[in-house]
């Protein structure tokens, strides 16, 4: 069985705020399919916004503006 491969903890934080996006993206009108895939087609963006601070209700906001 393969071993799941260890996320350091930056890592890991950016995919939970990700996620955390993802949930403001979907209550802003968005089914969770686009707002995954909206997320995986940015990734760099919201990485940026990520290590800007922003929180990730401010990161929604910002990609549904």
């Amino acid at each position: 069985m393969a071993k799941k491969e260890e996320l350091d903890p930056e890592t890991e934080a950016l995919i939970q705020w990700c996620t955390e996006v993802e949930g403001f993206l979907v209550a802003g009108g968005a089914t969770r399919a686009q707002a995954q895939e909206h997320i995986e087609e940015n990734v760099e963006w919201f990485t940026d916004m990520f290590y800007e601070g922003l929180t990730p209700e401010e990161a929604a906001k910002e990609a549904l503006a």
